[in-house]
């Protein structure tokens, strides 16, 4: 039979990892923008900083090393400049994947949608995404 300051502890870890849970699954909630999208520079802010931003737009620089990938996240309508030479893989939500080359000063309309990216690259990878609000 257990004893009831073993009794208390074991009440003390279980509502412990139960907030736990709770908390992350808060954190990760709280990333999703009010239409359930993942915003990237919520759920992966190594590779994903905001430069700027009013009504109109969203201005992210994105910055991968060689092999790093992010998470699954959205985008609005946007415009890519690539700043550095890169070939990118990306992953949309069905799992298909699409590899890219970028070369550095080159720039490309990219719809909205979801998508996972990865730097599949032997070199950094960086870009800046003009994200459309309007």
């Amino acid at each position: 039979m257990e004893t009831g300051k073993n009794h208390m502890k074991n009440l003390t870890i279980a509502a412990g990892l139960f907030l736990a849970g709770v908390l992350g699954y808060s954190v990760v909630a709280h990333a999703q923008s009010a239409s359930g999208k993942a915003d990237p520079v919520k759920v992966d802010p190594k590779h994903y900083k905001v430069e700027f931003e009013n009504e109109s737009v969203r201005v992210l620089r994105i910055s991968y090393g060689p092999g790093e990938k992010s998470v699954m996240h959205t985008h609005p309508n946007a415009v890519a400049v690539y700043l550095t030479d890169g070939v990118t893989r990306m992953t949309t939500p069905d799992g298909k994947s699409q590899d890219a080359s970028a070369k550095a000063g080159g720039a490309a309309w990219t719809p909205a949608g979801a998508h996972l990216p990865q730097n599949v690259g032997t070199k950094p990878f960086e870009v800046v995404l003009v994200e459309l609000k309007k």
